[in-house]
């Protein structure tokens, strides 16, 4: 199990609509240590941006990107994460783009991720 695992499981468990706050705030504190944790440096959190990717007329991904400034990364100033549902799981996946070419916003980093994923299928 990832180090966040186990934390988001039992934010979902206990899960009511009360606790939405609670869960949204610790869902955004997850995305940010992972940030952290997968490219090694500080992130400080500068905007939320909602994104809808669609393909063929439908919604494939929607859902908030959070966009991070990086502190001393060697290669990158911003970051674009998010996490999603994993399918017939309580689980989440965390995703961390960098703003590097090609990537320039949020809904690159999406469909980067998007591609990414279905490469590994």
């Amino acid at each position: 199990m990832q180090w966040w695992e186990e934390t988001v499981h039992t934010l979902v468990v206990m899960h009511d609509w009360k606790q939405q706050k609670k869960l949204e705030a610790a869902i955004r504190d997850l995305v940010r240590l992972a940030v952290e944790r997968m490219h090694d440096c500080k992130a400080t959190l500068r905007e939320v941006v909602a994104v809808q990717e669609t393909f063929r007329g439908k919604i494939v991904w929607q859902g908030a990107v959070r966009v991070f400034d990086l502190h001393e990364h060697p290669s990158a100033s911003v970051a674009y994460a998010w996490s999603s549902p994993v399918e017939g799981t309580t689980r989440r996946k965390f995703y961390a783009v960098l703003r590097l070419p090609p990537v320039g916003s949020p809904i690159d980093a999406v469909r980067a991720s998007i591609v990414g994923d279905q490469k590994q299928v």
